[in-house]
């Protein structure tokens, strides 16, 4: 489905009854990566995916999308679906942009599921890294997303996964360059969250892949030191809902109903 949001076009799904749940993928993805998890989840919940700026069949707002104006689209998709209160599972990027929702819209989120992802900004270091990237995009964004994507799995699963590579790979090349400069510019100057963790009035739960390319491990359970958030360990990498999907839904499951 689509809505008009400050003149562009966002996308969203909406399917089921009972409490919602909202799935925010990561970068250079779309909604069609929850494939794997809707079906259990859509049982006895209201799901709800919605393609963030600049990805999928959502357009661009401007040459940096930041994770609060990611935030603000999502909250004009359940504005007009009339939904007060929600379950929140980002994935990466959109575990970025449920963060953003939750210190704008902290009344509207009952839990959060941060899904190989992290509360903390970038390094000066990581920075560097978005710049390079920003500048392998304006210079070949085809190897750019190749190598990208497959450096998400763990590298033994590069080849098992290998089809599912091929179709994300083909999905992410259909997005428009200014969307995935934008999200690069977007997630640099994101801010540190992690006082989000802290928060006890809000159950939390992050999944960790230990064999993840992308995210350090020891950083991630620093994080979680003195607070309650539950800590689901998987054994792969940064690609949980394909490296470890049947898993993956069993914790959420439970993580949504108790």
């Amino acid at each position: 489905m689509i809505l008009e949001h400050k003149g562009i076009n966002i996308f969203y799904t909406d399917e089921g009854k009972g409490e919602a749940i909202v799935l925010l993928h990561g970068f250079l993805e779309n909604s069609s990566m929850w494939q794997y998890l809707i079906p259990d989840l859509v049982e006895k919940n209201r799901v709800i995916t919605v393609d963030l700026l600049g990805h999928g069949q959502t357009g661009c707002l401007g040459y940096i999308h930041t994770m609060e104006m990611m935030a603000e689209a999502v909250n004009k998709v359940l504005s007009f679906l009339k939904i007060d209160k929600s379950v929140f599972i980002g994935h990466s990027m959109g575990g970025y942009v449920a963060l953003a929702f939750i210190e704008l819209y902290p009344d509207k989120v009952n839990k959060l599921c941060l899904m190989n992802s992290t509360a903390i900004a970038d390094s000066k270091e990581k920075q560097l890294n978005r710049d390079r990237a920003i500048l392998s995009v304006k210079s070949n964004h085809k190897t750019f997303i190749s190598m990208s994507i497959a450096n998400l799995f763990r590298p033994k699963n590069r080849l098992v996964f290998k089809d599912e590579i091929k179709l994300i790979k083909e999905e992410a090349l259909q997005m428009p360059l200014q969307g995935i400069i934008a999200a690069l510019e977007g997630m640099k100057i994101r801010k540190n969250r992690e006082l989000i963790l802290q928060n006890r009035s809000l159950k939390k739960m992050m999944i960790i892949g230990s064999k993840d390319p992308v995210l350090e491990y020891n950083t991630l359970i620093k994080q979680t030191t003195g607070t309650d958030v539950k800590v689901v360990e998987f054994p792969d990498g940064h690609m949980s809902h394909i490296e470890n999907t049947k898993d993956l839904s069993y914790n959420i499951n439970q993580f949504i109903e108790k």
